[in-house]
């Protein structure tokens, strides 16, 4: 996969504020807010920055947590996972491989047959629904 790399100023013309903050610069939006929190569409989301295919709706499960929740991604490339020390504790990162966006954390206390929770920022997903 070829990496997409473009300056701030780039990213902030092209995305809406919500997700350049939450995609660029690591915010996080509220709990149970995000469009997709409750969304129960079959098709494919993708990275809001870059088009990258990230998480199959058949792999959505309702967590609880107030944000999208995946057991697994589309593909073992299509998530780079980072160390995150931040607000004094250790979590998972995760972000999209080919642009680098912030996407949102992944826990080891999903369902099987990962056993992971890819909690994941609406704002930083576009989902494309299957055709019928």
């Amino acid at each position: 996969m070829e990496k997409l790399e473009k300056p701030l100023d780039v990213w902030r013309e092209e995305l809406s504020d919500e997700q350049f903050q939450i995609c660029r610069l690591g915010a996080t939006e509220r709990p149970f807010t995000g469009k997709y929190n409750d969304t129960r569409t079959p098709g494919i989301y993708h990275c809001a920055c870059c088009d990258e295919p990230l998480f199959d709706a058949d792999a959505k499960f309702d967590s609880g947590c107030g944000w999208p929740s995946y057991f697994q991604p589309v593909s073992a490339t299509a998530i780079a996972s980072l160390d995150d020390f931040s607000h004094g504790m250790h979590r998972i990162e995760v972000r999209c491989a080919r642009c680098d966006a912030h996407l949102g954390h992944v826990f080891p206390d999903g369902p099987q047959p990962t056993g992971l929770r890819y909690c994941i920022n609406s704002a930083s997903l576009n989902l494309k629904p299957r055709e019928a």
